[in-house]
Order: structure tokens, then C-alpha cells, then sequence
């Protein structure tokens, strides 16, 4: 993920710099496999130009913008991200640990000092040994997701620390060769599957081009030629990417449609430089083109402005629409303010907070990517447990106003701002009773519009106005009124300024009411006659 050392959860991660950690047995070069010589990718990258040349799509901006999002993807709203790696063996302040522990002045580079000894002595490939995973269980871990109602997965496929998670044919440092020595990966996906949830995968390669250069300005393990096919290329951030770091990058993602066909494709920032971008653009289009091929439908997540608009799907890191695009978007954020990996010491969002920021997603016609961290030993911490099965229940008696929904004319209401942009959710946001975000339904039983309160009203009455008869955004009379959850009927009345909708007995957990609004049919004037007078 994209790393923000400013912002004001960075405090928080100092909680967890005085874990004590017992000694760890460091790598042993004699037990690496053989480097994988990639240096010659013509064979590859002529076929890769062949699917291309295939269509539907080819490599330019106006063949990519004919892309739509699925419709599953639409109706799916809530999805799973996964951070892990070699990086939750050290478990301190973030899933920076590789880069920032080689940069001299950084709480890291001294924790490590201090913790592990010098750099050149034990590197951050010394921590592979102890990223075991021995209690990974895919079935368990989908189970969860499964249970916090989730429909796609999206497990970090390698970070920025260029450890592969699946098991790749260009590298010999992957989970599959050592570490886990296994597919773990693979096995999530698979799992997926059996649980009929979409798959996905991230990809974090492109910023490795610069993620380790800290240590060639300082004693370490970095600049050891021995390790050169992991650190490297540690180059400088000002440098434009050469062409073999690009067709290496361009052929691990392939890699990756191919052996695991992911239908997400998510990517961190560093891939809007402009060396990147015909490798974005014909990676789009060799994606798009397999997936023609096996008929399925998939999505591109991207940041900032790597992707044409229209030509894939628009990803904001931590952060929220202060209005409803057209076209639907992603927030990703995390069950942690303060790493998207494992640490000790987390700062938690609550089940409200998550709940509340669905909502609001949701409304403006968002998906949300919600992350979690696992540990090193393959378990899923019991606090971010806990708190997916809350957003689970919730969702069991509220998801009729999440899944499947529309937005509606507007998308909330409220004297509470929610800040938009990127990473804005170091702070929680305290909502009120008059906070209200919007959704709409249309199937075969019917229009509904859903207004889900993001508290409890003092007073034991919702108030809704945009549902008030003077405001005329309902456009049609009202049907019926329900409170989600509530099996029984509700006494309402709609008055100029707002739908007031009686309470009384019902109670609400992690939000305030969901009400649902049924309109009214449209009723089809019957044509006259003319013809036959």
C-alpha cells in the first residue's frame, strides 16, 4: 500500500515498539534454490502481443475505454483485501518494515539495530525462516470472510518487498519455495472458490523498482550479489524504471491472470510513472482478452490517473467521494488506522465506524475493500475476527439496503462532513441521528428506497427529509414504510419537512434504523384511440 509516514496514525505505531522478540535464526544461503534467470523474455513478450492482437481490446486508451464493470462487481459492494508477507514476522509500526529498517533516522532502521543487529549481519530476508505460517487454514480464513459478508477476496499477490505469496516461475524467493514452502496464495483462491466467492489479487511489484534503496546507502545485505535477484533493483525513486524491470513487471502479472485467473486486478500507485504506461496499457488489454477467453467478467482497480477514465475501475486509498460518479468506484481502506499488515499494538476501527463507512461508500456508488492483517504463524488476529463477524451481523439484517442497490438522487443528509480524498480515516467521524445515507432497489417486486441513520435518534423517531412530501425527490406516494429487522409494522407519517417513522421498542446494533421506503407502481397511461373513431 501506498504509505503516508505523516499522517496523524503514524503516533499510534509507536505502540508497538517495545515488544520484546526472541531471537530468530537467520537465512541460510546454502538452502536457497538456484536463481531464476528471466534476462531473455522475447518468447514471452511475443506472446504476450499475440493475445493482445487477439482481441476484443488492443493496447490504446480508446479500445480500453469500451470497458464496463460487471455487473457482480456492482452488486457485490463489500470485498476482502489481504496484507501479509514476510513483513509480519517483525510486526512493528507497518508493511513498510523492508524499506524503512534500511533507512538511517527512521524508528525502524534503529528497532532493528537494536532488536536484530546490524543490517549487514541480518537483513530483511533473515526474517523468511520465521514466516512460517503453520496455522493456515484457507477453508478457516474464508469461513470468516464468508460469515462478515464479504463476495470477494483480494490477498496481496507480492508487496513491495518483492516476496512472492503464489508461487511464481520467475523468482525463487516466493512462499511456495521458502518461508510457508507453500502455495498459500493458491490455497486462499481455491478456498474462494469453494465458498462461491469471486477471486482477486493485487499486485505491489512496480514500486520495488526503488523499495530497498536505503540499504546501498548504508552497511547491509542489500548490496550483497548473492541476494541481488531479491533486494534489487534498489534503485534511486528519481529513475525511470529500464525496460527490463518493466517486462519483468509486465510478465509477473501475467503470470498471475494466467495461473490464477484473478477477476480483480488491484495496483498500488507507483504504476502512473510514464515508463509504465504502454505496459499498463497492454497488460489492460491482455487481462480484458483472457477474460473474453474464459468468460468472465473482471475488474482493474487503479489510483490517481494511471488508467483513461472509463477503462477501469477508479481505487481511493483510505478515503471517500464527496459526491455519486457516474461510474462505480472503490474505497480500500483497513480494520486498522495505524498499518495495513500485522503489528502489535493496533489502533482498531469499531464495527460502527466500518459499518458507517460501508454505508457511505455504498450510497455514492461505491465497493468497499476492507483489509485485513494476518499473522505471521497463518492466524487471523482475534480482534479483526471479532470485528468482521460484527460487520457480518449487521449486514445479515441490513444487507437488503447494501447489496444489489443502486444510488439513489442523492446520496445523504446531514449536518456531519465526512472528509474526501485519500486517507482520511485516521480520525473517526461522529455521526448523528440526522445523518442519513440513501440506496435504491428496482426488481420485480418493485421500487424501494432504503435511508439508513448512522445513529440512534434521542428521541425514538427517525426523521427523514428527504422523504418529507415538500421536498418531491420521491416522486411517487408512498407504499409502505419498514424498519429492517423489525418483523412487525411501523407507525409513520410523511410530513412536508421530513417521514417521521416511530421506534418505539425497535433497537439497532453498530447503526441507527435502516428504513425502507416501498413507492408506489408507476401507473402507464392508457393510449387512446385515434385510429378507429
Amino acid at each position: 500500500m501506498s504509505h503516508a509516514p505523516d499522517i496523524a496514525v503514524a503516533s499510534r505505531r509507536n505502540r508497538s515498539e517495545h515488544v520484546v522478540h526472541e531471537p530468530l535464526t537467520p537465512l541460510d544461503p546454502a538452502t536457497l534454490p538456484e536463481p531464476v534467470d528471466v534476462s531473455d523474455n522475447s518468447a514471452a513478450l511475443a506472446a504476450v502481443d499475440a493475445v493482445v492482437r487477439s482481441g476484443p481490446y488492443d493496447a490504446t486508451w480508446s479500445s480500453l475505454q469500451q470497458y464496463r464493470a460487471p455487473l457482480w462487481y456492482q452488486d457485490a459492494k463489500f470485498g476482502i483485501f489481504v496484507h501479509w508477507g514476510v513483513f509480519s514476522v517483525p510486526a512493528f509500526r507497518n508493511e513498510w518494515y523492508s524499506r524503512d529498517m534500511y533507512r538511517a533516522g527512521t524508528p525502524e532502521f534503529a528497532h532493528h539495530a537494536r532488536t536484530y543487529g546490524p543490517h549487514d549481519a541480518f537483513g530483511y530476508k533473515d526474517f523468511i525462516p520465521s514466516f512460517t505460517m503453520e496455522h493456515f487454514d484457507a477453508a478457516d480464513w474464508v469461513r470468516v470472510f464468508r460469515e462478515a459478508g464479504a463476495q470477494f477476496v483480494v490477498p496481496v499477490a507480492e508487496h513491495h518487498d518483492g516476496f512472492a505469496m503464489y508461487d511464481t516461475d520467475r523468482s525463487r524467493w516466493s512462499a511456495a519455495q521458502l518461508g510457508p514452502g507453500r502455495d498459500v496464495f493458491g490455497e486462499l483462491l481455491v478456498a474462494a472458490d469453494e465458498a462461491w466467492m469471486v477471486r482477486g489479487a493485487s499486485s505491489h511489484r512496480a514500486e520495488h523498482w526503488f523499495f530497498m534503496n536505503g540499504g546501498t546507502k548504508t552497511p547491509s545485505d542489500v548490496l550483497d550479489p548473492r541476494f541481488s535477484d531479491f533486494y534489487g533493483p534498489a534503485q534511486r525513486e528519481e529513475t525511470a524504471p529500464n525496460e527490463r524491470f518493466l517486462e519483468d513487471w509486465l510478465l509477473r502479472t501475467v503470470e498471475l491472470i494466467d495461473k490464477y485467473r484473478p477477476q480483480v486486478l488491484w495496483f498500488d500507485w507507483w504504476i502512473e510513472q510514464p515508463a509504465f504506461q504502454p505496459y499498463v496499457r497492454t497488460l489492460a488489454a491482455y487481462y480484458y482478452n483472457r477474460a473474453a477467453e474464459w468468460g468472465r467478467e473482471v475488474v482493474i482497480n487503479y489510483k490517481w490517473e494511471t488508467f483513461a477514465p472509463g477503462s477501469a475501475v477508479y481505487d481511493i486509498e483510505r478515503g471517500a467521494m464527496a459526491g455519486t460518479p457516474e461510474t462505480v468506484w472503490q474505497n480500500d481502506t483497513a480494520i486498522a488506522k495505524t498499518a495495513w499488515s500485522w503489528i502489535e499494538g493496533h489502533d482498531y476501527k469499531t464495527v460502527r465506524d466500518l459499518v458507517a463507512e460501508l454505508v457511505d461508500v455504498v450510497a455514492k456508488n461505491g465497493v468497499l475493500l476492507l483489509n485485513t492483517g494476518p499473522k505471521a504463524d497463518g492466524t487471523l488476529p482475534e480482534d479483526e475476527v471479532r470485528i468482521l463477524r460484527g460487520i457480518g451481523s449487521w449486514l445479515a439484517v441490513n444487507g437488503e439496503a447494501i447489496y444489489g442497490t443502486r444510488p439513489w438522487t442523492i446520496s445523504g443528509e446531514g449536518p456531519t462532513t465526512r472528509p474526501a480524498g485519500s486517507f482520511v480515516d485516521a480520525d473517526t467521524v461522529e455521526y448523528t441521528a440526522e445523518d442519513v445515507r440513501f440506496t435504491t432497489r428496482h426488481d420485480v417486486t418493485g421500487d424501494a428506497v432504503y435511508a439508513t441513520l448512522l445513529a440512534d435518534p434521542d428521541d425514538g423517531s427517525a426523521r427523514i427529509q428527504a422523504f418529507g412530501s415538500a421536498s418531491g425527490l420521491l416522486g411517487r406516494t408512498i407504499r409502505s414504510v419498514a424498519v429492517l429487522g423489525h418483523a412487525g409494522e411501523v407507525d409513520w407519517e410523511q410530513r412536508p419537512e421530513a417521514l417521521v417513522v416511530a421506534l418505539d421498542g425497535i433497537t439497532s446494533v453498530d447503526s441507527g434504523p435502516v428504513v425502507r421506503v416501498r413507492l408506489a407502481p408507476v401507473v402507464e397511461q392508457e393510449r387512446q384511440d385515434f385510429l378507429h373513431q
